[in-house]
């Protein structure tokens, strides 16, 4: 009974319109004061303040994902940010004593919160991870061509530019230079052209597939999905409102029915 007399207490703490907007400032203020405990002038001056206000931004937290988990158990454990939230905080609460020290550094990933608390940002996310599949087809392919230039390279090259094309993976190194054209032209390639003049005949084609076709497939697959995620979207929020719209008119018909009641009796 105090669970079920409870609950309707905490629902309407999450129901204040103004309650999302204040977690996401909170979020965006602990962010600042993270971002403060890295200079060692605000360290020196106000450096206790920070710690505890660190402490009480992460209580403010702690106290929220308590309220969403007993306002709505099962559904809390259903929605995939909620858990991302809970995990997120889950380890700001790590001890960071001792040898785990180190851990402190990851209360910045309470700013990650940030993705959760902007629908705008859940659905980049959201269309990002949409687009794993075709982008692992795509990291296959380019594995691919990697590996068979490799090969190539480190036998064609491999004598004279040990360091570059000496072994498999040290090839597999230039050639992933070469792709993100990064002194690919002067720093590699024709220093290598000077000893081998055609080796350019390895090297535009590998550039073309590479750089200018299958990066460019990323590009076309990440667009897509983020456009499948928008049109999803956009279809929930049109269903959404056709059942706002069919609501609204079965209010109207009852409370039309309640009038012409009315106004027979009155007869």
């Amino acid at each position: 009974m105090n669970e079920i007399s409870i609950r309707p207490k905490i629902q309407k703490i999450l129901d204040w319109p103004h309650f999302e907007t204040f977690i996401l400032c909170l979020i965006i203020f602990n962010s600042i004061t993270l971002a403060l405990e890295t200079s060692q002038t605000a360290m020196q001056v106000a450096g206790d303040w920070l710690f505890v206000v660190d402490k009480v931004f992460l209580l403010v937290f702690v106290i929220e994902l308590l309220i969403r988990l007993v306002a709505d158990f099962r559904g809390f454990w259903r929605d995939p940010w909620r858990i991302f939230d809970f995990f997120v905080v889950a380890i700001a609460l790590l001890p960071t004593s001792g040898s785990l020290s180190v851990l402190r550094s990851l209360r910045i990933l309470r700013v990650l919160r940030l993705i959760s608390a902007v629908p705008a940002m859940r659905r980049v996310v959201s269309g990002l991870l949409g687009a794993m599949p075709g982008m692992a087809s795509i990291v296959f392919l380019i594995g691919l061509i990697f590996f068979v230039f490799s090969v190539i390279s480190t036998k064609m090259f491999g004598s004279a530019f040990p360091e570059w094309f000496g072994t498999l993976g040290a090839s597999g190194y230039t050639l992933f230079q070469i792709m993100t054209l990064e002194s690919w032209s002067m720093g590699i390639v024709r220093p290598v052209m000077e000893v081998y003049p055609l080796a350019w005949i390895l090297f535009l084609p590998f550039i073309i597939l590479t750089a200018f076709t299958v990066l460019n497939l990323f590009i076309g697959v990440i667009v897509d999905a983020m456009q499948t995620e928008h049109e999803s979207a956009a279809s929930e929020e049109r269903e959404q409102l056709i059942t706002d719209n069919e609501l609204i008119l079965q209010e109207l018909r009852a409370l039309r029915t309640e009038v012409s009641t009315l106004k027979s009796g009155l007869k």
